[in-house]
């Protein structure tokens, strides 16, 4: 197998050698090592010695990502899933048959010994089961020619929670009839038949189903069990002594001793798993004592039960329900005496806490073929053992043919299957590149063991030049993504459970539909077409929301509130735009020769977004009415250069600009960048700051009164009473967020008489949404300067040896850091740490308490480069522009805001110098879980341009409360911020007497073809969510061609169902354009409702067989293809009457 020769060549790096001998002494042992490496590590570990082996993880997804990630190693066999059930005892929700099938079939495997990798989220663990006394989770094998008592084996069923049906129509079911037992296994695809000859069994076969029809034979089966608890005889009995006493005083135990008494399958009866086996377990008490239990951070597992159990507390506590013997308290969860073995990070493990530890870098191959081959080349150069899973054979053989002609080695290509398992086959080659089919969601290289592994995904090649196309806003990139899981809105049927993306059949066709789990069990499947109706709940607060009914006024009744409240919030805000509509602006006059020559000083190429917003800004300064422009864009990618020529426009009309800043450093900053620009011109820049002497403020603020002083700029000091411009024609406000209210205020009364123009990198998502309604204009730059590199992030325990490394690196290349401790009482031990750490450093210190002399030395003194590192307080977030500044390390940064990190990460890698930013925090605190996912937040959006992530991330962590104000909690709640706000961007529209673009019709579209993106094919549940998204919500063809490129550079070439999704969409947006309303496949031709036909393209289309009827506007076109072909033959005859391409 595959594995065996990847063990060897990960295996015998020489770093692996203390973990090596732990584990085979039978001791515990810690492995520090990057998550993206961590399944590979287990499978390299678990071949080498195949054992039980149970996986516990924080959280679904990274259950649900990292056995996939197994499963491409190991093969699906060797790993099992160990769910969480989402049902609670005290609930009449459903329990979900393969939830709890998958968790039997994992408990059975690692109770009896097998060599299999079990994989559990922590919550999962929590929900007790039968004890293990109770032989529960034993399995039973049904062996051709072994004996078994024919009369015992219905018992024996129903013992491990099977009910005889009648019929075997889903796992969990069986049936008997003469000397035959129909059973479905759980987890298993199909049903069996066993067949009895007296108590020997003769035959074992497979059965279909839905006709009980036997399809082939077995040598045996094993059933393990299907259910959590088990009506049998003895449990029946026991319970019933039990619960005699209650059931004399409550009337409703009563009724539920008498179901248990029937068997009946009722849910809510699983808070009596107590009295029914007397007591309860952990499912970690059934696994056997040879099993490797492997947590990944336990510190962060633990914390994450906690948080969970005491949820559960609460919602128990509210049904009156015992928690105690249903749940196990996160501190009594016992991984008993089996070998342990634990993954944390590098920077978890720095104080040497780790048995080992193993460096893991980056594929770092998208963006070129350029890119990809020297990398390549280069790690062949160095003898690495280079593997490239691909698991399409097109794909993979066009790569290695690709790699040929370059003149890259390339050796035959393995196959990932069990049958290929040799353990003594020859290692993997170095130098070479092996081409695998495992489905590896995402590649690394690991240095230590000269192994470099790629996959499909690390290909994506989303360059700037792919970005540079002329867009509309993506709708999915300003609401909030979703996955299985999350709470959600749906516009119609109101507050559900994402549960997850299923495949049913329907009319002999598969498609995929989204689960909704409401209140009551109530479920809900949602086609994938309609996904753009659902959205992601954010609530107020953060808080988990209260699940809508199904068939009941509740949600009409919150969607109709809200909708009022829109509308009142709505005329309040369109009020002050029409009081500025009213007052007539000033229009500036059209670009003068002296404005080309202050443009063509810049010394760099402007970017096309920075072009595009310098002519929506202009447009608007030479309009009548009064600009409010909000300009988004990221840290570094050339908001002041556009704010610049607009405040020159301004000037050469001999008006006046103000420019605001949130911080004197910032507002120093942007004088000196003016000053430079301007001084040619004869212009006259002031700034008003501490930094400047009270004799100098005095003056700045008479010539801006007497119209001396062309450009006045300052923090909010300029909105005093005593700043009187002569003739104030435009103000620019620096991060509009970070002022107080009473100064909002003012600045909203200012917007009725001058133009404004509002930079923000974050802003928050309010100012995005009202952007997007257009209540404000907006223009965003997206694209960053050319040759910018992204900030490397780090995030992790501080650790004194990799701040010494990180800044004495800086300092080896010329460079300085920053250094931020953002409490000023504490700033004099920072500094002292920082001289620990690298005692050579000439090291300054900046913070507010400090006189503005004193910041204004030291900040001299950091940009002439006589101090090498600057220990400050956040006073450095805004503002700071220094090339040589490429390193950036932030003690205690679980306390910063997640706007606030980004700010400061922005503060470096603003040249073409590989920058690096620290955010660390100490190793004895316990992060609370806002700031686990604020630095989460931080350590996942690495890209360029991720500041408008960072604002609807940073909304999701903290609510949308404090942004909508108080009166607005309640419909926040009741619907949701997105629905909210896009109620809300209706009410705008219609307060402004706008007409509202009439919704394109929908589409039915009924033809015999299969619509899936395909597990196998897109692995990542979060992937594909955003891919049907992104159908769902284009509205042109382009968003489908590059979608779909996408996809095939990530995964391969769409297979088949994959195909007729993206012409789906391609039948649906040319279909709406053409007013066409259905698209059916009937009596052997291709059906269009609703589809007006031009005369020469109804000729063309009678030549080739079809009926045309103009007067009910019907076309019907002769189809005799394969199903295969239905998809294009439908988009065809659509272009042909849109004018576009001919038919074949």
């Amino acid at each position: 197998m595959l594995i065996d020769r990847v063990s060897r060549q990960l295996l015998g790096a020489p770093e692996l050698a203390p973990l090596l001998r732990e584990l085979a002494a039978g001791h515990d042992a810690t492995l520090a090592v990057a998550q993206s490496a961590r399944p590979l590590a287990l499978a390299a570990l678990w071949a080498r010695d195949p054992r039980p082996c149970l996986l516990v993880v924080s959280g679904e997804e990274a259950a649900d990502r990292t056995a996939r990630a197994l499963a491409a190693w190991l093969g699906q066999d060797s790993v099992s899933r160990y769910p969480e059930r989402r049902d609670r005892p005290w609930a009449d929700a459903t329990p979900d048959d393969a939830v709890i099938g998958a968790r039997c079939r994992a408990v059975s495997r690692l109770a009896a010994g097998e060599r299999c990798v079990v994989v559990a989220s922590a919550h999962a663990l929590l929900r007790r089961v039968p004890p293990k006394g109770s032989g529960y989770f034993a399995s039973s094998t049904f062996a051709v020619g072994e004996e078994v008592p024919f009369e015992d084996v219905p018992a024996l069923l129903v013992g491990m929670g099977y009910a005889d049906n009648g019929e075997v129509d889903a796992p969990g079911s069986f049936h008997v009839h003469g000397d035959a037992v129909d059973v479905f296994p759980a987890q298993a695809a199909s049903p069996v038949r066993i067949e009895f000859f007296g108590d020997e069994i003769d035959r074992v076969r497979r059965m279909v189903a839905s006709t009980g029809q036997t399809i082939g034979e077995l040598d045996a089966v094993t059933v393990a069990p299907c259910r959590e608890m088990a009506f049998t005889d003895e449990t029946v009995a026991r319970a019933e002594r039990a619960l005699y006493k209650a059931a004399q005083e409550s009337s409703k135990t009563a009724a539920d001793l008498e179901l248990i008494r029937q068997r009946a399958a009722d849910p809510s009866l699983e808070r009596y798993l107590p009295q029914l086996y007397g007591s309860t377990a952990s499912p970690l008490e059934h696994i056997s004592q040879e099993t490797l239990v492997v947590l990944a951070e336990p510190r962060a597992l633990f914390d994450d039960c906690m948080r969970a159990y005491d949820e559960l507390s609460a919602a128990a506590g509210s049904a009156r329900i015992p928690l105690e013997g249903l749940y196990t308290s996160p501190r009594e969860l016992d991984f008993g005496s089996q070998q342990r073995l634990s993954f944390s990070s590098i920077l978890r493990a720095g104080t040497g806490a780790a048995t080992a530890e193993l460096a893991v870098r980056q594929p770092q191959i998208a963006g070129s073929d350029a890119k990809l081959l020297g990398r390549v080349r280069q790690l062949v150069a160095d003898r690495a053992a280079v593997l490239f899973a691909v698991p399409d054979r097109a794909a993979r053989e066009s790569l290695e043919l690709r790699f040929t002609d370059e003149s890259i080695p390339v050796v035959e290509s393995l196959g990932t299957s069990a049958e290929n398992n040799d353990p003594q086959a020859p290692p993997l080659e170095c130098g070479r590149v092996t081409f695998i089919d495992a489905p590896v969601p995402a590649g690394i290289v690991i240095p230590a063991a000269s192994l470099a592994v790629f996959s499909v995904s690390d290909l994506t090649a989303r360059t700037a030049k792919n970005r540079r196309r002329a867009r509309r806003v993506d709708p999915t990139s300003v609401t909030f993504p979703f996955k299985p899981g999350d709470y959600v809105v749906h516009a119609t049927h109101g507050i559900a459970l994402f549960a997850e993306i299923v495949r049913q059949e329907v009319a002999g066709r598969e498609r995929d539909y989204f689960l909704l789990e409401y209140a009551g069990g109530d479920k809900l499947y949602v086609p994938f077409e309609q996904v753009d109706r659902i959205t992601r709940y954010v609530g107020p607060d953060g808080a988990s929301p209260r699940l809508t009914r199904l068939n009941t006024a509740d949600w009409s009744r919150a969607t109709g509130k809200a909708r009022r409240s829109a509308k009142k919030l709505a005329f309040d805000l369109v009020d002050l735009y029409t009081r500025r509509s009213s007052v007539p602006g000033y229009a500036f006059s059209q670009d003068t020769p002296v404005q080309e020559e202050m443009e063509a000083s810049f010394s760099y190429e402007l970017t096309p977004d920075q072009r595009s917003a310098i002519a929506d800004i202009k447009a608007d300064m030479e309009a009548r009415r009064p600009m409010d422009r909000l300009l988004c864009g990221d840290v570094g990618f050339g908001k002041t250069e556009v704010a610049l020529r607009a405040a020159f426009k301004c000037c050469q009309d001999s008006k006046q600009v103000m420019v605001l800043c949130p911080t004197t450093i910032l507002a120093q900053q942007h004088f000196e960048t003016f000053f430079s620009r301007f001084a040619p011109f004869d212009l006259k820049v002031c700034v008003l700051s501490r930094f400047v002497t009270p004799a100098q403020q005095r003056r700045a603020l008479e010539g801006f009164a007497d119209g001396s002083v062309d450009v006045l700029i300052g923090t909010h000091r300029l909105l005093s009473a005593d700043v009187n411009p002569y003739d104030l024609g435009l103000v620019i406000i620096d991060e509009e967020q970070r002022f107080g209210v009473q100064h909002k205020e003012q600045l909203k009364n200012m917007r009725e008489q001058v133009d404004v123009l509002t930079l923000s990198a974050t802003p928050i998502p309010r100012t995005m949404q009202m952007a997007m309604s257009g209540v404000r204009d907006m223009s965003l730059i997206m694209t960053p300067p050319p040759g910018r590199l992204p900030v490397k992030v780090t995030v992790g325990e501080w650790d004194p040896d990799l701040v010494s490394a990180a800044i004495r690196e800086e300092l080896a290349r010329k460079g300085q850091v920053y250094y931020v401790s953002n409490r000023v009482h504490t700033i004099d031990e920072a500094v002292e740490r920082v001289m620990e750490a690298a005692p050579e450093a000439r090291v300054g210190v900046a913070h507010g308490k400090m006189s503005a002399r004193e910041v204004e030395d030291v900040m001299l003194r950091f940009q002439e480069h006589e101090v090498d590192v600057l220990v400050a307080t956040t006073i450095i977030e805004s503002g700071i522009d220094n090339p040589r500044t490429n390193t950036l390390i932030i003690e205690d940064s679980q306390r910063l805001g997640l706007a606030q990190l980004y700010q400061l990460k922005g503060r470096v890698g603003r040249g073409r110098v590989q920058a690096y930013a620290y955010f660390m925090f100490p190793g004895e605190v316990s992060l609370t879980p806002e700031a686990t996912d604020r630095l989460t937040a931080i350590n996942e959006y690495q890209d360029l341009g991720s500041g408008m992530k960072i604002a609807m991330r940073d909304l999701e962590i903290r609510g949308a409360g404090s942004l909508m104000g108080a009166e607005q909690h309640g419909n926040l709640s009741s619907v949701g911020f997105d629905l909210f706000t896009q109620m809300l961007g209706e009410a705008v529209a219609e307060a402004r007497g706008e007409t509202r673009e009439v919704e394109q019709a929908e589409v039915t579209i009924n033809l015999p073809a299969d619509f899936f993106l395909a597990e196998e094919y897109m692995p990542d549940v979060d992937k594909r969510v955003l891919a049907y998204r992104r159908l769902a919500a284009a509205v042109d063809l382009a968003e489908i061609d590059e979608l779909q490129q996408e996809c095939e550079k990530d995964f391969g070439a769409l297979p088949l169902a994959g195909r007729n999704l993206f012409d789906r969409a391609r039948v649906r947006i040319r279909a709406q354009r053409l007013g066409c309303t259905a698209v059916s496949l009937t009596n052997g031709r291709l059906v269009y409702q609703g589809l007006e036909v031009a005369r020469p393209v109804a000729l063309k289309l009678k030549e080739r067989g079809a009926l045309v009827y103009p007067k009910t506007k019907k076309v019907a076109y002769p189809f005799h293809r394969s199903e295969e072909e239905v998809m294009p033959a439908a988009l065809g005859v659509l272009e042909q009457v849109g004018g576009d391409d001919e038919l074949d």
